[in-house]
This record gives C-alpha cells, sequence and structure tokens, in this order.
C-alpha cells in the first residue's frame, strides 16, 4: 500500500500556500488560495497526495472548491476523493470528466527510458473522471485574481493572475523541470509530448510574460523570479 503523504506548507504570498508531493521528487504543485472562511485549491496534484491536501485545508479552514488549472493525469489527481465542487474552463470539461487529455497525448515523442516508465507512472496518478460543477472563463474573478486562458499544453488551460502584487500561479504553462530526466532548470516550453498544441503553448507563454508577473508559479517544481518576463521570452524559444 503507497504510504500517506504528510502535509507541509510553504508560504508563496499573502493568503496564498503551497503543498509540494508526489512522485518523483515531490514535484507535484498544489496550491491553497483563501476563499472566504476556508481555501479553495488550485490544481489537485497527484492521486496520493489526497490525505495532505484535505488536511492541509483544515489547516487553513476548509476545502471550498477546486479549480483545475488543467484535467491531466496529475492535476486532477486527488480532486474526485475530496467531495468539493470542481470548476474548470470549458474546454477543459471533457478531460477532466474523461481521459484527463490522453487521447492526444504523443508519448512516442520521449525517450525510451521515459516512455517505459510514463504510462504506468500516469496511471499511478490519476485519481480518476472529476465531476464538474461549473466552469470559469478569461477574465473571471475567483478569490482575488483573475482567470488566464494559457491553452497549448491543454485547451482548457488556466492561470490564475493577481494584479495587486503580480502573482501568477500558471499551472503547466512553462516547465521548469524535464519531464524525461526529472532534472529541475530553466523555463522551457512544456513537452511536446504531452501538449495539446506546442506553437500555442509558446503563446500562451508570451502572454503571460506580457503580463510581467513578479513571481510565477508552476505545477511543476520551483517558481520563477527576478526578470520574470525575460525568463518566460527564452522559455517560449526552447525546445
Amino acid at each position: 500500500m503507497r504510504r500517506a503523504e504528510r502535509h507541509r506548507l510553504e508560504d508563496v504570498a499573502d493568503g496564498v500556500w503551497l503543498l509540494r508531493g508526489g512522485f518523483p521528487g515531490k514535484t507535484m504543485n498544489v496550491y491553497f488560495v483563501r476563499d472566504g472562511d476556508g481555501v479553495l485549491m488550485f490544481d489537485a496534484g497527484v492521486r496520493s497526495m489526497a490525505g495532505a491536501a484535505a488536511a492541509a485545508a483544515a489547516s487553513l479552514g476548509g476545502l471550498t472548491r477546486i479549480v483545475l488549472g488543467h484535467a491531466h493525469a496529475d492535476h486532477r489527481g486527488t480532486a474526485a476523493a475530496l467531495g468539493v465542487p470542481a470548476l474548470c474552463h470549458p474546454l477543459e470539461r471533457a478531460g477532466a470528466q474523461g481521459d484527463g487529455g490522453a487521447h492526444y497525448f504523443h508519448t512516442e515523442r520521449l525517450n525510451a527510458a521515459a516512455r517505459l516508465v510514463m504510462g504506468r507512472m500516469l496511471a499511478g496518478w490519476d485519481g480518476g473522471p472529476v465531476t464538474i460543477a461549473d466552469t470559469v472563463e478569461e477574465g473571471d474573478a475567483i478569490a482575488g485574481f483573475e482567470v488566464v486562458h494559457l491553452p497549448g499544453h491543454a485547451p482548457g488551460q488556466i492561470g490564475l493572475w493577481r494584479a495587486a502584487d503580480r502573482l501568477a500561479l500558471t499551472s503547466d504553462c512553462f516547465y521548469t523541470l524535464d519531464p524525461q530526466t526529472g532534472r529541475k532548470g530553466h523555463a522551457r516550453v512544456p513537452h511536446a509530448a504531452f501538449n495539446a498544441d506546442t506553437e500555442q503553448a509558446r503563446a500562451s507563454i508570451r502572454k503571460l510574460a506580457a503580463l510581467e508577473p513578479a513571481a510565477a508559479w508552476p505545477g511543476h517544481a520551483d517558481p520563477l523570479r527576478g526578470d520574470v518576463r525575460a525568463q518566460l521570452e527564452r522559455a517560449a524559444e526552447t525546445t
């Protein structure tokens, strides 16, 4: 039996916390955002994080709802188990309630070692289809943030943007982790094996850059700080 993950929250900004977890290397990021007396969860990590996510939310006043940045297995993993309303972009509803976007994956684009393990890992991460209670779109306000549509990695991928402190929660708009090696590094375009449209993903990175975030917190690994715009503009040109 897989050992339940313990929760340890990191402060991100005022009213925003991060829970890291998952295999490998606790590189899956789940964010909690103050939402009335409780918190909403942005992205739902992987299945093994359900207990830790529930405990973390309880320590912050309780979980009100889940907002999926997108519906891939490693971002919807705890949602079905947590028993609160789940929201996503309209273009992500079918994936959330269905195969998690697997129908457009091209795992043949991975190296041989990654191909060997990725199918098993995706199955282990996934908590299964999620019933979507409502949808959110570009420009909608949610818990003090604005919804930004960032398609490419997934058709209905969204980020959350807070202009007051120029904070961006970005789901998988960009990677700071190589999914084939597990190595952390510079920002890059998400791997083409898992993108619905890689050129659209580049455009979304440029869209995010134009907001000039002070910090951009992704769905995996570490955030971008400093000259975030320049880092994102470089990321849009990577392969």
